[in-house]
């Protein structure tokens, strides 16, 4: 049986449980390669939808749509930056606090100095980390989708744009595909799967369209 103080115990218990939380989230971001803080797109559509058009539309469609794009999304997107950072940060602190802790305690150094020194390189490695996940989080910031990009650019309907009001279409921006509300650019409605090109942006989060061939 071992024999440990209580103050080992913490040493232990801070070493284990931080560096296993530290070590977890930080796989969790190299195998997410990173984490876009900025597009948080949580675009939960539930569509139940029949369009047929046999001389006349029927359109019948519930959609429920949490849908935060790009531009609407900036608030959302720094709480959950400032989450992760915090949380890499505090396990961190933990995880290096334990260590040193307990390098110091086999040192036989007094207690108060194990505390002090485990605690002081603790709240560095926490600063380091929140340091360097800031300067990731800078460079990604110049990867943002930028809306307007999509001028020009064609896609397809997700969700039909009547003449009046807003839809939905599916845009490939900067290599990645986007939901985004829609509006017809000349008041025609487009139905879901029709081509079309973006011809605009309105309020910088809405595509004014048109249908193609």
């Amino acid at each position: 049986m071992f024999n440990l103080t209580w103050i080992e115990i913490i040493y232990w218990a801070a070493t284990i449980v931080g560096g296993t939380l530290f070590i977890l989230r930080t796989i969790m971001l190299v195998a997410g390669g990173g984490f876009d803080h900025t597009d948080i797109d949580s675009g939960i559509d539930a569509e139940i939808g029949t369009d047929f058009d046999p001389g006349m539309d029927a359109d019948t469609g519930v959609d429920t749509d949490l849908h935060a794009d790009a531009g609407a999304d900036t608030d959302h997107g720094s709480d959950a930056s400032f989450k992760f950072l915090s949380l890499q940060s505090l396990t961190a602190f933990f995880m290096i606090f334990g260590l040193v802790g307990l390098a110091l305690f086999n040192s036989s150094a007094p207690g108060f100095l194990t505390f002090l020194g485990s605690a002081s390189a603790g709240l560095l490695a926490a600063w380091l980390i929140s340091w360097m996940l800031n300067q990731l989080l800078r460079l990604q910031s110049d990867g943002t989708i930028q809306i307007h990009n999509a001028i020009g650019e064609k896609g397809s309907v997700y969700l039909t744009v009547p003449a009046k009001g807003s839809g939905q279409v599916q845009v490939a921006i900067q290599g990645a595909l986007k939901i985004y509300d829609a509006i017809s650019a000349d008041d025609k409605k487009i139905l879901t799967g029709d081509k079309i090109q973006v011809t605009g942006v309105e309020n910088n989060q809405t595509l004014i369209v048109k249908k193609v061939a």
